[in-house]
């Protein structure tokens, strides 16, 4: 009995410490639906969202990569202690689906970017790579 004991605290331990070493983290989040538009404009500031848009982008790549950008964006802890935003975008889905607003901070080549919900005070990071195609997208349009 003993034996078995120790057996069933020796696998509780491994599941244990393994749930915690695969814990993810956390990132954004969009709707589960087929994003139609995302649309870019020059921010106003914290918590709105400017109406004058600058770029519309509806290809299949564009879309792609500015929800593979979104979605991969990791929760930096803490409160943002940040600048204004440089662009509000607006995430626009088939259908009456409300848009989803997001500010971004275009990260320089092979920096991170940061998204922040328009109405939230998290801060989210992307990978350099994905900087590099966003700045491909939204400074080559421009």
């Amino acid at each position: 009995m003993r034996a078995i004991f120790s057996i069933l605290s020796i696998i509780l331990a491994v599941i244990t410490m393994t749930a915690c070493q695969t814990e993810q983290a956390e990132t954004m989040v969009l709707l589960d639906e087929k994003v139609s538009e995302v649309k870019i404009s020059k921010s106003n500031g914290f918590g709105e969202m400017n109406e004058d848009i600058i770029l519309s982008f509806k290809d299949n790549k564009s879309l792609d990569i500015f929800e593979r950008a979104i979605t991969t964006a990791i929760k930096k802890p803490g409160k943002a202690d940040i600048s204004e935003p440089e662009y509000d975008v607006m995430v626009e889905y088939e259908g009456e689906l409300p848009t989803h607003g997001i500010h971004l901070w275009l990260g320089k080549e092979d920096e991170k970017s940061t998204f922040m919900y328009i109405m939230d005070d998290s801060v989210y990071l992307t990978s350099p790579q994905m900087t590099n195609k966003l700045r491909k997208l939204i400074l080559s349009e421009k």
